[in-house]
């Protein structure tokens, strides 16, 4: 069994740039306006696929392999804001030469607004 167990927590953050939407916006083919125009401020949007690579970053610490993903996006991500994000395991489960691994993720931006929600569903081997 995988060295998981419910209720277990991680956290991540990180800083989204200008650089990190160009390429992304590169990578994912998702040139909307919003994406590559800045803002009154000078921002861009950031997608809401990369905001979502935080979660992912965290799942693959633990080797997850994901089977399902619920994502829902609270707020807009611009560039210059720090998303913190937690994931918790909410559900393990041992099967033949694998674990199964349920977990729930929260992004908040520096104000402590929720941006992102995320449940996953997935496996580790063992």
């Amino acid at each position: 069994m995988a060295d998981v167990s419910a209720g277990d927590t991680s956290s991540y953050e990180r800083t989204f740039t200008h650089e990190d939407v160009e390429q992304f916006t590169e990578v994912s083919n998702d040139a909307g306006e919003h994406h590559v125009e800045t803002d009154d401020e000078g921002r861009l949007l950031v997608h809401g696929l990369l905001t979502a690579t935080i979660p992912t970053k965290l799942g693959g610490d633990l080797d997850f392999v994901a089977r399902t993903m619920d994502l829902t996006f609270h707020r807009p991500v611009y560039t210059g804001e720090t998303i913190r994000c937690e994931m918790t395991i909410t559900d393990v489960t041992p099967q033949d030469g694998r674990t199964r691994v349920q977990s729930r993720a929260e992004c908040t931006n520096e104000e402590g607004e929720t941006v992102l929600v995320g449940d996953y569903d997935g496996v580790v081997f063992d």
